[in-house]
């Protein structure tokens, strides 16, 4: 279960990187743009680590206080989230 867990943080974190990495090059070419309610949720879904990292390596909505608050205050909750999951359920991360 552990594996599957990672495996989708993996995914989502690719996922929202190379999706903020998307909009900022349709920011610069005047298209049609990414809502930010979906950059959001990709935070949200666990992809925090991939956004933010986005939002620095593109220099995208870094002067967005929803965004450069936003996705680390997601970032540090969904580790709050895991740790107790981890003490609470004795989950074993290396086996």
């Amino acid at each position: 279960m552990v594996y599957g867990i990672v495996g989708y943080l993996v995914i989502i974190n690719v996922i929202a990187f190379i999706i903020y990495g998307i909009d900022k090059r349709k920011a610069k070419k005047h298209l049609w743009r990414i809502p930010e309610a979906t950059l959001i949720g990709l935070a949200l879904m666990g992809g925090s680590v991939g956004a933010f990292l986005g939002m620095r390596l593109f220099h995208h909505k870094t002067k967005h206080i929803k965004f450069y608050v936003g996705v680390p205050a997601i970032f540090m909750i969904e580790m709050v989230i895991a740790i107790i999951i981890i003490v609470k359920f004795q989950v074993t991360i290396f086996s």
